[in-house]
């Protein structure tokens, strides 16, 4: 997915939309409602649960840390931030709630390291940890044969691309990317669905038909905007962001998924912190950590069976 740090600063918590649209949350200075399924929070309100700070050390996890890493006890963590059930802020602006938080804070607990977090913005957290600038990026990074040339990925949750539409729309669901064919298709900039659009967009002159435009944005706020107000007729991302965005906003459907991809920690290339972290989060599976953050964000469905280390791409669909 895409977004941009100056989400941060939406008001009231309008974590889908961004203030602009009006709609469900905007302005009420009241949190928006939980992910479908979430535990530890009353409908309408983010879920409290606490299910990290009892998380005990294993070192048989954190043996496998760098010794410099081990020494300094910190692990400096790049996280995008701007929706729910990924990563957002609370309306204090300053607490960060949400699945990729948990995952981390976990993580670094097993290992027995406080994690220093740093707010980046989507599109410059790759190319950050790149220079050295962060040990470990969280956003949503899905994993590709295109990425794995220069990232390194440890893995903790399934997700993928997914297709939403407003309420009166005449698509119900993507099952071939020629249905897309003449419409105007939102999405975020320097994504997985920008890619898969732009490769797929020849299949429409194929077919004789008129490709469709694929209309890029940066800020999902915008990317919401441009569909409710008819510019857009359809908006590709995230399979768990639009499933929870629809349970926010009026007027707009999940059509359904289009295809699966695996999610991870992101690192440089030959990171040394990978064994750890893979280690770190089949030790929250083990021991029901991981189905409790999962639960209580509303993402069982997108278990994995274990962590794993750079593995291949999910192949897409032909269609």
């Amino acid at each position: 997915m895409s977004l941009t740090s100056t989400q941060r600063h939406t008001v009231a918590f309008a974590l889908i939309t961004a203030a602009a649209l009006t709609l469900t949350a905007c302005g009420s200075g009241e949190p928006t409602a939980a992910p479908a399924g979430a535990t530890g929070a009353k409908k309408g309100a983010v879920p409290t649960a606490d299910v990290v700070s009892t998380i005990a050390k294993d070192e048989a996890a954190a043996e496998l840390l760098p010794a410099d890493v081990r020494q300094r006890g910190t692990i400096s963590v790049a996280s995008a931030t701007g929706t729910l059930p990924g990563a957002a802020y609370l309306p204090d602006g300053k607490t960060l709630v949400g699945a990729d938080v948990d995952v981390t804070d976990a993580v670094a607990k097993v290992l027995g390291l406080r994690v220093n977090r740093a707010v980046v913005s989507w599109e410059a957290i790759l190319p950050a940890l790149g220079s050295g600038k962060y040990d470990v990026g969280t956003g949503n990074f899905g994993v590709t044969e295109e990425r794995r040339r220069t990232i390194d990925f440890v893995t903790y949750i399934n997700d993928g691309q997914g297709f939403a539409a407003r309420a009166d729309s005449p698509l119900k669901e993507v099952t071939d990317l020629t249905q897309l064919c003449g419409l105007n298709v939102a999405t975020g900039g320097g994504t997985t669905f920008e890619a898969t659009l732009e490769k797929n967009r020849p299949r429409c002159a194929a077919a004789g038909k008129k490709p469709y435009d694929v209309q890029v944005f940066n800020d999902l706020g915008a990317q919401w905007m441009s569909l409710q107000q008819g510019r857009s007729d359809v908006l590709m991302s995230t399979v768990n962001g639009l499933r929870y965005a629809v349970t926010q906003q009026e007027n707009v459907t999940f059509l359904n998924e289009y295809r699966r991809l695996d999610v991870g920690f992101a690192f440089k290339k030959g990171t040394p912190l990978a064994p750890a972290f893979q280690a770190a989060v089949n030790r929250l599976k083990a021991d029901g950590t991981y189905d409790r953050i999962l639960k209580k964000w509303g993402l069982t469905a997108s278990a994995i069976a274990e962590s794993r280390i750079s593995p291949p791409e999910i192949p897409a669909p032909k269609k």
